[in-house]
């Protein structure tokens, strides 16, 4: 996959989360490893749920239950890997 797509990506899926976590003001210092789980304060496990929301409406993906785990959200990059991966 190209950087450019991979830079699309990030850029999206870190809209997603600055704007669902309301961290808009943080979002320059969000880098792909980032940690999320236990890293974001406002990351908690409704915001994955809001989060899953967000990236299935943004990019027009479908999530399964069984695909959200705690590897998932290990960083900002694991995150943007498995919806370029949905993206395929």
């Amino acid at each position: 996959m190209s950087t450019n797509v991979t830079n699309q990506t990030f850029n999206e899926v870190r809209k997603v989360l600055t704007e669902t976590l309301g961290i808009e003001d943080r979002a320059d210092s969000l880098t792909p490893s980032t940690p999320l789980l236990d890293s974001v304060p406002e990351f908690d496990s409704m915001a994955v749920l809001n989060v899953m929301l967000a990236i299935e409406a943004r990019f027009g993906v479908k999530i399964d239950d069984d695909e959200v785990t705690g590897d998932l959200f290990e960083t900002i990059g694991s995150l943007v890997a498995f919806v370029e991966q949905k993206l395929k």
